[in-house]
């Protein structure tokens, strides 16, 4: 290829995705790339018929945010409908950094990356994937169209629906688990599958980067504002070094030892609501402190709900949750609190705190289906915020790591993206997930390792204890 094509190339990525810093970690580079604009055409959803009886109002949200999916935009690829062989290969993209090389960096300086996706026929990519998936949110998809049995939720409004049972009523639904998966790929993907495209290393063109070590000054540069909710986030969030993540945001702070986790939680109230990955904050809060006793309430269960309780020091850790959508084990549905209800119970106040953490479970849905669903507890945080204005709540994202047919890190993305903008103009606190377990070169897992999640309540506890 002549050094004009490969500049026509490399042009056409430059028009077609956006440049990020990373971040100089010990000898290590963290590449944060942002894929932005998917969409889903209308005509591809089929139109649920009129519930009954008739749901109520979910919330609103603002003016400027009056429909979240335009976030995810992303243009028509027909000229390569159906064709595996114009979808990204790991054997044909590369990476490269942009200008000129140095001899050395400073830990905590810039770089800029060049990432150029290729086809599997070595073809720049001009545009991202698309992916329909069916679900039970939707009547027409439960099996029985013309009999199906409609579930409310009285706080958020939100519906779920299944099919009518053959003899039993509506309302002897007692229980929840997350069923079988329908079979969506052809022959044709499902050999793109076997072929592994997978986790694979890129080709680079990148000599070794030297990290200059300063005698004269901290070698981590910190952040000299306190973490508080409302601060931006900026991109990159922050990065590890020797297994401490450092925000770029505020002057995170370390909670190594069971006192001070004591002293930060001391008279406080928390309350978790998400997903497993939000469970293991708190089964790392349990197993760290062992003056914390734990009460699993149906133990048995995936859901929850879990409390642990410290009552030298009034400390209140529950965790349940977020309701269906749901990938589980059996499960009560009288346990199945949403998120919305769970807000519209609580005081609030200065020593209550509230961490919200939504993401895998709805990945196999269509973003509207999401959108939904922030609605409701957007507006259920709002109510909170307005009636107890010092009370804390924590917007947990999604964890890369998330790879099949079902699930994957674009999905997530597409997740973090609509979490981030429903809750922008909140006074709300973020802990980014996204990239604490994507800076560190270890296997994908869904739920990261202990190093990680201790990374995490750390930032969290950042917010509840800036000082």
């Amino acid at each position: 290829m002549s050094n004009n094509q490969v500049q026509a190339s490399t042009d056409l990525f430059i028009r077609q995705f956006k440049w990020h810093k990373i971040v100089v970690v010990g000898s290590v580079i963290a590449i944060w790339i942002l894929y932005i604009r998917v969409s889903w055409p209308d005509s591809a959803i089929p139109l649920s018929p009129r519930p009954h009886p008739a749901c109520k109002s979910s919330g609103s949200l603002p003016q400027k945010l009056p429909d979240l999916t335009h976030l995810l935009n992303w243009p028509l690829t027909l000229e390569d409908e159906g064709d595996l062989l114009a979808s990204t290969s790991p054997q044909t993209s590369t990476y490269h950094l942009r200008g000129p090389t140095q001899a050395s960096y400073a830990l905590g300086g810039y770089l800029e990356a060049v990432l150029v996706a290729r086809d599997h026929r070595g073809r720049p990519k001009t545009h991202g994937y698309e992916e329909i998936v069916t679900c039970n949110i939707n009547p027409l998809l439960t099996g029985e169209e013309e009999s199906t049995c409609h579930y409310r939720d009285e706080d958020s409004g939100e519906l779920w629906f299944c099919a009518r049972p053959p003899t039993l009523p509506c309302d002897s639904l007692v229980g929840h688990s997350s069923g079988n998966y329908w079979n969506v790929t052809t022959p044709h993907e499902e050999a793109l599958l076997v072929w592994n495209v997978t986790d694979k290393v890129l080709p680079q063109d990148i000599s070794p980067i030297w990290v200059a070590k300063e005698n004269n000054r901290s070698l981590v540069p910190s952040p000299k504002q306190l973490c508080r909710p409302g601060i931006p986030g900026p991109k990159p969030s922050g990065f590890f070094h020797q297994g401490v993540w450092h925000s770029l945001s505020c002057s995170g702070r370390s909670f190594s030892t069971a006192d001070s986790i004591l002293d930060c939680l001391d008279g406080h109230i928390v309350h978790m609501m998400g997903d497993s990955t939000l469970r293991q904050w708190w089964e790392y809060l349990r197993d760290t402190v062992p003056s914390l006793k734990s009460m699993e309430l149906h133990s048995t269960y995936q859901t929850g709900p879990l409390m642990a309780v410290e009552t030298t020091r009034n400390i209140v850790l529950h965790w349940r949750t977020h309701s269906w959508p749901l990938r589980s084990r059996r499960t009560p549905v009288a346990s199945l609190h949403s998120v919305v209800r769970e807000l519209g119970g609580l005081a609030g106040g200065s020593h209550t705190v509230v961490v919200l953490g939504l993401g895998a479970h709805f990945t196999t849905f269509p973003p509207s289906i999401f959108v939904r669903r922030l609605a409701g507890i957007r507006a259920a945080v709002a109510a909170l915020l307005a009636r107890e204005p010092h009370t804390l709540v924590v917007i947990k994202l999604a964890n890369t790591g998330y790879k099949s047919v079902y699930g994957s890190d674009w999905f997530t993305l597409q997740v973090n993206r609509l979490l981030r903008a429903a809750f922008a103009d909140l006074r709300v606190a973020f802990v980014d997930a996204w990239e604490m377990t994507s800076s560190l070169a270890l296997p994908d897992r869904i739920h990261p390792v202990r190093l990680i999640v201790r990374n995490e309540v750390d930032f969290l506890l950042s917010f509840v204890c800036p000082t």
